[in-house]
């Protein structure tokens, strides 16, 4: 009696043939509306000019409720 082994412990040799799997990645970035990878390979790398960025940005500011603030102090956490 053969076992048949399930789909999570397939080997890469007990897979699919590679075409098939790469028309089964198009298929899921199309549904899931990804870019193609054809155009996400010609855009444009961020840019590593000084100038292109802010000089100065503000810090944010983090509010700490009462009730996060006791179970810190349970914790014996320090949130100053």
């Amino acid at each position: 009696m053969s076992r048949q082994t399930p789909a999570s412990h397939l080997t890469h040799a007990e897979l699919a043939p590679s075409v098939e799997l790469a028309a089964d990645c198009h298929v899921v970035g199309h549904n899931l509306r990804l870019p193609s990878p054809a155009r996400a390979r010609v855009a444009a790398a961020p840019s590593l000019r000084f100038e292109d960025y802010p000089s100065e940005v503000g810090k944010r500011e983090i509010a700490i409720s009462d009730a996060a603030a006791r179970l810190a102090n349970a914790l014996h956490l320090h949130l100053d």
